[in-house]
């Protein structure tokens, strides 16, 4: 069960039980607030989900949860009123990703009651959503002190303008990758691809007991395979693989795993005869950081380099599964800043336009690097890997003319796609 802000003096309660909820009430530790809300039950009907969508959507902005099966009566206290617990996740799951705009993933926890498993207590945790405000019937709700409301004209712009402001601070970050390529501008002749992910409220030193210690190679080792093995991208094929980075490194904000390719002090290695380096960089406060230099390669063509669209997707996806396991490993749901880019791409054709019997040119990537970068909750990760892998990609696949090709993984129904 998560942790849910009662007030200052109680910022961590934890029910995992009904005996839980009953000390709660006999202490007097319940009350509606800004973060919390509580309901004796939702009732059915378009009316009553749309106005569960309004409650729901008001979370978002600063997140709080919703508490189903506990009533407030007249005098201001509250009792338990168990509800039916059939189906009734489901619904409110349901309601969050098809009524609010955008939608808003959730998360939802039960307590059985102890006298009838089949009643009980619903919790909804709503994460402070990247994507705030939301909306519902084309107006934009918020949350007071104890109830939502609507929120001003000029409450929306300043959201969308810190929201665009979180993108641009993760932009600068990717910059500042561009400008540590490992790979020397002198030879420097395929495109690189650069991910990052930032956790935006982290504790400090989240991810040290990963990085540091007795063992600590293998534990990024056993991390790193745990979180990749069984991706959706697995019959893409690419080469190199993040897998192949298996050599362990210390670096100023953390560690990380490189290929043979890079020396000890983050250098392609004067006999590497291919660009070919592969880094996986994790930072003691939750940063990751990945790096790979065969976004483009010459094939059919010596005179020309193509670009490997399938890695860009691949190593998109392996971004995600590596931030959702930092995730669980630091015990952190919160939002997520994520980013990608590559460089030198100008002039350059996707490979899929290029292989098989029916080749064809294709379009020419226009600039010379890519950008783009997304806050996303953990809500949105866990759920629509495909939606956020869209958010980083679907540009540049558009523009290789590639992003029908790879429409499964950009939509979380993730099909059969030809190997790279």
């Amino acid at each position: 069960m998560r942790s849910i802000y009662l007030s200052s003096d109680n910022p961590r309660w934890t029910p995992r039980t009904e005996s839980d909820l009953h000390s709660a009430l006999d202490q007097g530790l319940l009350s509606e607030s800004h973060y919390t809300d509580f309901k004796r039950e939702l009732s059915t009907g378009r009316s009553a989900n749309r106005e569960l969508a309004r409650d729901l959507a008001s979370f978002g902005v600063d997140g709080g949860t919703l508490v189903v099966g506990v009533e407030e009566n007249r005098d201001g206290s509250f009792s338990l009123c168990p509800q039916p617990l059939h189906g009734l996740a489901e619904r409110v799951e349901q309601v969050a990703l098809t009524i609010p705009d955008p939608l808003l993933p959730v998360y939802t926890e039960a307590i059985p009651s102890d006298a009838d498993p089949d009643v009980g207590y619903l919790f909804v945790h709503v994460p402070p959503s990247p994507a705030a405000p939301h909306m519902v019937d084309h107006r934009y709700f918020g949350r007071g002190d104890k109830t939502k409301h609507h929120l001003a004209d000029a409450e929306v712009r300043r959201l969308h303008n810190l929201r665009q402001l979180n993108e641009t601070d993760t932009l600068a970050l990717l910059n500042a990758e561009f400008d540590r390529d490992p790979v020397p501008v002198e030879r420097r002749r395929q495109s690189h691809l650069f991910l990052l992910a930032e956790p935006v409220a982290s504790r400090p030193e989240m991810l040290l007991s990963l990085v540091s210690g007795h063992e600590w190679p293998q534990r990024m080792l056993l991390f790193t395979r745990g979180a990749l093995l069984g991706q959706p991208t697995s019959n893409l094929k690419f080469a190199p693989e993040l897998l192949s980075a298996t050599a362990a490194e210390r670096r100023a904000a953390g560690a990380a795993l490189t290929s043979y390719d890079l020396t000890a002090d983050r250098r392609l290695r004067d006999d590497a005869h291919d660009e070919d380096a592969v880094e996986l960089e994790i930072h003691e406060d939750g940063g990751i950081r990945i790096f790979m230099s065969r976004l483009s390669d010459q094939m059919t063509n010596p005179d020309e380099q193509v670009v490997f669209d399938a890695g860009a997707v691949t190593y998109v996806r392996h971004l995600i599964a590596l931030v959702l396991a930092a995730a669980d490993q630091a015990g952190y749901v919160g939002n997520w800043a994520l980013a990608v880019g590559a460089t030198n791409l100008r002039g350059r054709r996707s490979y899929e336009h290029r292989k098989g019997w029916h080749a064809t040119d294709g379009p020419r990537f226009g600039e010379d690097t890519y950008r783009r970068a997304a806050v996303v909750s953990h809500a949105q990760l866990l759920a629509t890997p495909g939606r956020v892998t869209g958010q980083l990609l679907a540009r540049l696949l558009r523009a290789l003319g590639t992003d029908g090709k790879f429409a499964p993984f950009l939509t979380d129904e993730t099909q059969s796609v030809t190997s790279t």
